[in-house]
């Protein structure tokens, strides 16, 4: 009987299994059964579950084969799922494409192929706010929001919105939202390989001299706007800005008045650099109700360190006064 056939028995007698259980209830060498475990993961006919050193094995759960009835969707549909949509599962494995959509349809009890064509009407509904470079126009969703004494910003865009009706976060959403609140590095380089030209497309064609990037303010060991900076390494001039706090740093997601958060970005955000540029892209990784964006807009024109701001998000809300509670 080979190892393999040993292994299989295990997991037909036990649900889950660590690499020592086995190793213990087999007497084989620890290289071999993470050979034939490896084996067994690329064949999908078990699943790792964690990361090295708390991994645990366990018999996949069945996924359909693209070649399966129930997977009779036509390349284009196939094409456009693989671009706009990707999930993180409970378990925390990362999906995309048709599989994530699967995942996702089978979660709410919804026949596949229908919500497919539900999905893509909802996504065309949206292209609209799109421009030729696929970023959303963003500005107007400020001027149209109630509570601000003045918009600061000249400009304003977004590489997606960060979620849509029913079908809830974009594809950009779901990797910023797991990558900053997971400090997961493979997501930020992952969400960072899709958008990192077209940031630097976005800053060239906005003809800036200087960037600026909005600072964090909940402490975390790796911090997205920081990794973001470092990815994107332009060559020209970085303003300094600074973010002060009290003892209890208050962020913005908890704030749930526009006016709140209004004074909690005018007073606890300083623009320190006493250099003076023509035209700034101000970035930030999220943009709710704006107000953080739009008051930085402010004190850098009041400082004269920009004629001109132009701000530019990962993600933005779609329309009025919104905050983005989860980023």
């Amino acid at each position: 009987m080979t190892v393999k056939t040993r292994i299989l028995g295990l997991f037909e007698r036990s649900r889950e299994l660590t690499v020592k259980e086995i190793t213990d209830k087999l007497g084989a060498s620890k290289q071999m059964i993470h050979n034939v475990l490896r084996q067994l993961v690329d064949d999908h006919v078990i699943e790792k579950l964690g990361r090295t050193p708390k991994t645990v094995y366990r018999v996949a759960q069945k996924k359909l084969s693209e070649d399966d009835p129930a997977y009779d969707v036509s390349d284009d549909k196939k094409e456009f799922l693989k671009k706009n949509f990707l999930a993180v599962t409970e378990t925390g494995n990362l999906l995309e494409g048709i599989e994530a959509f699967d995942n996702w349809c089978k979660q709410r009890k919804l026949p596949l192929q229908k919500t497919i064509s539900e999905f893509i009407q909802t996504k065309n509904k949206y292209s609209p706010y799109y421009d030729k470079s696929g970023n959303v126009y963003g500005l107007e969703k400020l001027k149209n929001t109630k509570g601000y004494d003045k918009i600061w910003l000249d400009d304003l865009c977004y590489l997606d919105f960060y979620a849509i009706e029913r079908f809830g976060k974009t594809r950009l959403g779901t990797l910023l939202h797991y990558a900053k609140q997971g400090q997961n590095k493979f997501l930020m380089d992952l969400m960072m390989n899709e958008i990192a030209a077209r940031m630097r497309s976005f800053v060239e064609m906005h003809k800036a001299d200087a960037v600026a990037f909005v600072p964090p303010t909940i402490r975390r060991e790796l911090q997205l706007m920081k990794f973001m900076q470092t990815r994107l390494n332009f060559s020209f001039p970085v303003i300094d800005i600074k973010k002060l706090s009290g003892i209890i740093p208050v962020p913005q997601k908890s704030l749930a008045k526009l006016d709140e958060r209004i004074r909690n970005a005018e007073n606890t955000f300083a623009v320190t650099d006493p250099r003076r540029f023509k035209n700034v892209v101000l970035i930030d990784d999220a943009v709710g109700s704006g107000a953080t964006i739009n008051q930085l807009a402010g004190k850098m024109k009041a400082k004269e360190t920009a004629r001109k701001v132009t701000g530019l998000a990962v993600v933005g809300s779609f329309k009025g006064f919104d905050v983005i509670t989860d980023v």
